[in-house]
């Protein structure tokens, strides 16, 4: 079998980028590339970053080559219209007419809802600082693809701020939990498939109290997450207590079963 061409997005601006190179952190598509190593080496993977390109001409005359898109984090905010953000908007849109698998994760799902036609905003409910606690899949959910084998109730890694408010036309509901009533969907849009989810299944535990770290100034001063460094730290002990529960296959596995997916013609 051929090896399949996937097109990974990293939706991080570059000044955010350097910022975590500067700190030691992977960048997201680095994260997403090491996770996508784990399952298989059989991949051609390009990785693009739309908020760096002032035009897209030298991926669009070649984009039909790929099997796949994944879209991944950012520290970005939808509502807050700027020119990378429209440009991210734009591209999305673009891919909606040529590539026919998409798993849109985090950042990913609330770009595609929104070039969808759908409505992103602020959690009412609070944010998912590190981890998203009881995920629970709903009977749509249960007999999805994407959750082959996952527990119908799970934690996972997660950092996010927003929510999806309004789901695209057309759109199927997956799963929730109390932070967030869309952890995961399921819609189609042009000529593509789109799996999106909330969460971070590629991203381990370990790289999410890394972030809590390097954000610890904006999550207390800014974000109001915490009152101080040691509620910080007593979250972090909270996650790394899960660390030594989680297995590494069930927290990844939405990300195989999409690759088993991509596989099939």
């Amino acid at each position: 079998m051929r090896n399949l061409n996937v097109l990974v997005v990293e939706g991080n601006l570059e000044k955010e980028n350097q910022n975590f190179k500067n700190s030691g952190i992977q960048t997201h598509a680095e994260s997403l590339k090491e996770s996508l190593s784990y399952y298989t080496k059989n991949l051609n993977i390009d990785v693009f970053n739309p908020c760096a390109e002032k035009s897209f001409d030298k991926i669009l005359p070649n984009i039909q080559k790929y099997d796949g898109l994944i879209w991944g984090g950012s520290s970005l905010n939808i509502y807050n219209d700027c020119i990378e953000i429209r440009r991210q908007i734009s591209f999305m849109k673009e891919c909606f007419k040529n590539i026919k698998k998409i798993l849109a994760i985090c950042w990913g799902m609330q770009v595609a809802v929104t070039a969808a036609g759908g409505k992103v905003k602020k959690s009412s409910n609070g944010a998912h600082i590190g981890i998203a606690n009881d995920i629970e899949i709903n009977e749509n959910g249960m007999g999805h693809p994407l959750y082959k084998s996952k527990n119908k109730k799970f934690n996972s890694p997660a950092f996010n701020f927003d929510e999806v408010d309004i789901l695209p036309e057309g759109a199927i509901h997956l799963a929730s939990n109390k932070i967030n009533k869309v952890q995961s969907i399921h819609f189609k849009q042009g000529v593509s498939d789109v799996w999106g989810l909330q969460y971070h299944p590629e991203i381990t535990y370990h790289k999410m109290i890394t972030l809590i770290k390097f954000r610890k100034e904006k999550l207390i001063q800014d974000r109001k997450c915490f009152k101080n460094e040691e509620e910080i730290q007593k979250h972090i002990r909270f996650i790394e207590d899960e660390i030594k529960k989680s297995k590494k296959d069930s927290r990844m596995l939405e990300l195989k079963n999409w690759l088993d997916y991509l596989k099939v013609a």
